[in-house]
């Protein structure tokens, strides 16, 4: 009679983090950062056709690196939830830290569930607030804890890297083209310390601009805008000043 093979729980949760994490590593970074007006999102992103930043609610906002398909039925799931508990009570009790919760409940089940892999996913849920103080920010590990963020947060990729760069520069005050520089520097940053060139069409930028009239404060950066905010010298300044760009529908993707 055969043995049956034993792995401990200990090794066992180990492994599945383990293969997580390798997943979400071979996924291209996301970046977000706090700036003056509010929040910026870039991601490494050449598809047009699939996104992996999304508005979720008014004020709050998701990106994601991993696997597509886990972490656009995560996206959908908190639309769903944020559409119903703020029709059930009040717009303003759709929360960037309540959406978390849903989220680090859902990651947390799937990862101690031996029935199922646990997801190669990493979430940011951000929230902007009517000052900088205010604003929220959320990243969210594969097994579904929840880690506080302030200014500047990596997934995906080398995000540790990414994260130590721009905790050095990152300031409180940055203007949109100042805060997006230091993103797209980030982002051009290789393992082995060099640079590679990054440009618009290499990149999925949006924002949520608190200084925007209308209650949905996401806005996607797209074309002309992006290219004059990306631009050395006075363009970042012209940029934010122009016309808002037209928004795309919200979907994510992986790459």
């Amino acid at each position: 009679m055969t043995t049956p093979f034993y792995v401990s729980p200990q090794q066992a949760m180990a492994d599945r983090a383990e293969y997580a994490r390798k997943g979400i590593a071979r996924g291209r970074s996301v970046v977000v950062l706090q700036y003056t007006d509010g929040i910026v999102f870039v991601a490494e992103n050449p598809s047009r056709a699939l996104h992996k930043v999304s508005e979720i609610y008014d004020r709050i906002a998701f990106a994601a690196v991993g696997k597509y398909n886990e972490f656009e039925n995560l996206r959908i799931g908190g639309v769903r939830y944020a559409d119903l508990r703020g029709y059930t009570y009040d717009r303003e009790d759709v929360t960037a830290r309540g959406l978390a919760n849903v989220y680090a409940q859902t990651l947390g089940t799937i990862f101690s569930s031996a029935a199922e892999k646990p997801y190669e996913v990493e979430l940011i849920v951000a929230e902007v607030g009517e000052g900088p103080e205010d604003d929220q920010i959320y990243r969210l590990p594969h097994d579904g804890s929840i880690v506080d963020e302030h200014g500047s947060v990596a997934v995906g990729g080398n995000a540790d890297q990414i994260s130590s760069y721009l905790d050095q520069r990152h300031r409180d005050g940055m203007t949109l083209a100042e805060a997006l520089k230091l993103a797209v520097d980030s982002l051009s940053r290789d393992n082995n310390g060099g640079e590679r060139s990054l440009t618009a069409e290499h990149l999925e930028v949006a924002v949520l601009d608190r200084t925007r009239p209308q209650k949905r404060k996401f806005k996607r950066v797209l074309g002309g805008q992006l290219s004059r905010l990306m631009e050395p010298g006075e363009g970042g300044a012209d940029a934010e000043a122009s016309p808002e760009s037209p928004e795309e529908p919200s979907s994510d993707s992986e790459d």
